[in-house]
């Protein structure tokens, strides 16, 4: 149930929840979870407006944070998730280029630091959350 953070300067993204929508479901599919109600209210995207510059001045990259329970995404999922999320900025703000220009920083959490609804929840209290939730 990863959030996601997409930093970009004003205007680079047409319609923002369009790619909000994008982003998580892309990430669910990803990550390979089921397509349960846990996983689809908690897995959300957001999407800032920010002033942005690397050493060189320039101001036409996006940066996107993902934060993941504790191994979540083990290294061919962390290859995958950077490849298509960069891919998706790139298709959503219509610049085929601003995929190299695509910032993704993957994070874990410590394992009993994902909260859901008031709950500091642990992988396994994840797991089973999900398994009672999915009957």
């Amino acid at each position: 149930m990863p959030m996601i953070d997409v930093y970009a300067a004003p205007g680079t993204f047409a319609d923002k929840a369009a790619l909000a929508k994008k982003l998580a479901a892309t990430l669910m599919e990803v990550e390979g979870v089921p397509p349960i109600a846990l996983f689809q209210e908690n897995t959300a995207a957001f999407v800032h407006d920010t002033t942005l510059a690397n050493a060189n001045g320039d101001t036409n990259y996006v940066r996107v944070q993902v934060i993941t329970n504790k191994d979540a995404l083990d290294r061919d999922k962390q290859l995958a998730a950077v490849r298509r999320l960069a891919d998706v900025v790139a298709e959503s703000a219509g610049d085929t280029g601003l995929a190299d220009r695509t910032w993704v920083i993957l994070t874990d959490t410590y394992d009993g630091g994902w909260g859901i609804a008031g709950h500091a929840n642990t992988n396994e209290e994840i797991v089973a959350l999900a398994r009672r939730t999915s009957q």
